[in-house]
């Protein structure tokens, strides 16, 4: 599967396209691209047509040198779906991709979308004012700088990681650092919101506005998203519903994708034998 291009006017968009039936539109998180939730697609294909976009300034998507925020994002979505005729299709967003969904689904209750939005559903969402965010996320900050004494420093403290048996911790670092230095507009949206003050796109106090159907899907031992924010999502958004992937962390994407997969076939076949 290949990543196509279309032209948006102003900017570029890249995506990944396989299956046939309904379209799902599915949105990566932070540092991700289109092959984010490729597990979820292989296990959606041959019901649906899985699109998997790659978000402004994300993957291979256009980059313009902007402070990007969560409208950006909106707009660009709303760009893509009228440029490729997509008529009525499902949202399914994860994380920073659940957010934009969220502030899309906003949008479309407020009639500023064209398309039929026939439901969303969130993955580990982002999007909840959470001022703990600023201490939990400290140990980013250096990750963040532009020089090579990072990877330098890094190289020199992982002998001591392996001693005290947290490979696995040393390599999550490392992986956050390449990811840093490959998506530079995440690094400049995190930067931009590490601050409470900062936080002026939050959710929390629109998403009653949402009139779709919506299933937001959270991960028991997720150490990004705590439980509390799917719950805010729960209980503001009409008629929505939580579902709790037991032993699952922030990737469960990748490791739990049969079990968020069913979830979604059951949500979604409710809704099209509704209609």
């Amino acid at each position: 599967m290949e990543k196509q291009f279309i032209n948006l006017g102003k900017y570029t968009a890249a995506y990944t396209e396989v299956g046939k039936g309904t379209p799902i539109i599915f949105l990566h998180g932070f540092f991700g691209d289109a092959w984010t939730l490729h597990p979820l697609v292989k296990e959606l294909q041959s019901h649906y047509c899985c699109i998997s976009l790659e978000m402004l300034g994300f993957g291979d998507s256009s980059k313009p040198q902007i402070r990007y925020l969560v409208d950006h994002q909106v707009e660009f979505l709303q760009n893509f779906i009228s440029v490729k005729q997509i008529q009525e299709f499902f949202l399914v967003g994860f994380s920073y991709g659940a957010w934009v969904s969220a502030s899309y689904a906003i949008s479309s209750a407020q009639k500023q979308c064209s398309a039929s939005l026939k439901g969303i559903s969130l993955l580990a969402p982002a999007g909840i004012r959470d001022d703990s965010f600023v201490g939990r996320y400290d140990y980013l900050k250096p990750l963040l700088w532009k020089t090579k004494l990072v990877d330098v420093a890094l190289a020199l403290i992982a002998p001591i990681f392996i001693l005290r048996g947290q490979k696995k911790d040393y390599q999550a670092i490392c992986e956050t650092r390449q990811a840093i230095l490959t998506q530079p507009t995440a690094v400049s949206f995190l930067k931009d919101r590490l601050n409470p003050e900062d936080a002026v796109d939050t959710v929390e106090n629109h998403i009653h506005q949402i009139e779709v159907p919506t299933l937001v899907i959270g991960a028991e031992c997720d150490s990004h998203i705590p439980r509390w924010h799917c719950e805010v999502y729960r209980d503001k958004i009409p008629n929505a519903q939580l579902s709790i992937i037991p032993n699952g962390d922030h990737d469960f994407v990748q490791t739990h994708s049969h079990e968020i997969s069913n979830l979604l076939k059951i949500h979604w076949s409710e809704l099209i034998n509704l209609a």
